[in-house]
């Protein structure tokens, strides 16, 4: 459907002409994947991609010029911009209203992805009620000279911790150097109050394992070969890189859903790129299908009320 000896084309998706540029331009120089390829991708793991991200708000980090090139952030939805783009309107602590753009559907992700955004950002919650997240969860992110190793042994204790407290955590490698781990809540809490639920879990965990987890800050104070158990990604706004996401680095590497078995076995962040993903979703399937569903959903605000937090 996207060529691959053009530049430019218009296609088709679904009834509505996108029109895609620079298509045989280099975005990742090692591997020389052109930004054809990178939409190719994300055209073909477009089934299992859209209901984990649609009618989300979305933060557009933009690589114009590829891996290696310069990127913006950018919020506001684009204009001029087709008519069948949906935008979701929030009010912000300043007063400022901002529309951001939504994917729901293949077209509307080939026309985000032809922006330059290489990774998708999209919020926690739904438009409908965007202080209101559908998951808690924490970016484990080493610290210099941790190891992936380092990284693994840290996403089990967070597992062993949160399993503990009556959740069921889903674990996906960051595409980056870390990892993270999700668990799916039931819509209540407000975005602050689970962000204050995550930073007592967060300093618990760091306290009961300090050889390899850290809650520290400061990047100057946090200690080497540790693991950052980073809570305040769940801050109203944040954005993590989405399930199924490239990273834009010279790997492209990709934010891929793992098992815990997977885990133990000690799968690394290489093992999933832009050329592997596609067939492991024809094999294994969407791992994180079960944080799509509404029940099963972990009760925080019953959680938070019945004082079993204290017990953290």
């Amino acid at each position: 459907m996207i060529p691959n000896d053009v530049d430019d084309a218009t296609v088709e998706v679904n009834g509505r002409r996108v029109a895609l540029t620079n298509l045989r331009k280099i975005y990742f120089p090692k591997l020389k994947l052109t930004k054809g390829d990178l939409l190719r991708y994300y055209l073909c793991v477009s089934d299992v991609l859209i209901p984990h991200v649609a009618d989300r708000p979305m933060v557009m980090k933009r690589y114009p010029h590829g891996v290696t090139g310069d990127f913006f952030y950018m919020k506001r939805t684009p204009s001029p911009r087709p008519p069948w783009i949906r935008t979701c309107s929030i009010e912000h602590s300043s007063g400022n209203v901002i529309d951001f753009p939504l994917v729901d559907g293949r077209a509307a992700l080939l026309w985000l992805v032809n922006l330059g955004c290489i990774d998708l950002n999209p919020w926690y919650s739904l438009c409908e009620d965007p202080d209101r997240p559908l998951y808690l969860h924490f970016d484990l992110d080493p610290t210099p000279g941790a190891t992936f190793a380092v990284v693994r042994e840290a996403a089990l204790i967070v597992r062993d911790v949160l399993e503990g407290l009556g959740m069921t955590p889903f674990a996906k490698t960051s595409g980056s150097k870390g990892a993270h781990v999700y668990v799916a809540i039931r819509p209540g809490p407000t975005q602050h109050e689970v962000w204050e639920i995550a930073k007592q879990i967060g300093h618990h965990m760091a306290k009961a394992h300090p050889d390899v987890l850290t809650a520290i800050y400061r990047v100057a104070n946090r200690p080497p070969n540790h693991v950052l158990v980073d809570y305040n990604q769940n801050a109203f706004g944040k954005t993590l890189a989405s399930i199924y996401s490239v990273r834009a680095n010279e790997a492209a590497s990709v934010s891929t859903p793992i098992t815990w078995d997977e885990i133990e076995a000690g799968v690394e962040i290489g093992d999933f790129t832009i050329f592997d993903v596609p067939g492991r979703l024809e094999k294994i399937g969407d791992l994180w299908e079960p944080l799509l569903r509404t029940r099963g959903r972990f009760n925080l605000a019953k959680f938070a009320e019945t004082g079993a937090r204290a017990e953290i």
